[in-house]
């Protein structure tokens, strides 16, 4: 069975296929011929985004993700806009500055991060989500991951994403908890 992820995003897709372990084909849009197909994140919602990016998509099975790093000394911000909170031209480094910009000063680093899934099957549409409890660093450590994962220490554990093997992050991971989710719906 085939999966069409709504991503070109390379680090997205190493973590779906290593949490569906060979159990489905995992496409990217491109590769399944969408690659033209660029949906706005104009959204209000990490449940809107990811609704937009399964859209236009045909296929046995179509996901769309969208994630959000929610800060609770930031009102919940970068959120929605986590991907782009340095700005549209930002990148992973600048969000991570700014993040850390942000924080100086504050007592209270807890945080979480928020994936949703939006599911298109056949004429079923749905959403998963899963949510990961930690909080946020002082200043970035370790080397793998990407995005936010240099500052996010998961609950229970001493070290950030970044500094986790890819199997030990996709345990407790929030996208590691929505795809488990949303394998669980495939299965039913």
């Amino acid at each position: 069975m085939n999966i069409i992820l709504s991503t070109d995003n390379a680090h997205k897709l190493k973590e779906i296929r290593e949490l569906v372990d060979g159990k489905f084909r995992v496409l990217t849009k491109t590769e399944a011929g969408y690659g033209d197909i660029h949906p706005v994140e104009d959204g209000d919602t990490l449940q809107a985004n990811a609704m937009k990016k399964i859209e236009s998509l045909e296929g046995e099975i179509v996901i769309g993700d969208d994630t959000g790093l929610f800060v609770s000394a930031l009102q919940g911000r970068p959120g929605v806009y986590s991907a782009r909170y340095a700005g549209e031209e930002g990148n992973d480094e600048k969000n991570r500055e700014k993040l850390l910009r942000e924080m100086e000063g504050k007592i209270d680093r807890s945080a979480y991060f928020k994936t949703v899934i939006a599911v298109k099957r056949g004429d079923e549409i749905y959403t998963v989500e899963g949510i990961c409890p930690g909080h946020i660093t002082e200043s970035p450590r370790g080397e793998g991951g990407f995005g936010y994962d240099p500052l996010f220490i998961p609950e229970g554990y001493d070290k950030t994403f970044a500094e986790m093997a890819d199997a030990e992050k996709n345990a407790v991971s929030h996208r590691g908890r929505a795809l488990r989710a949303f394998v669980e719906t495939l299965k039913s």
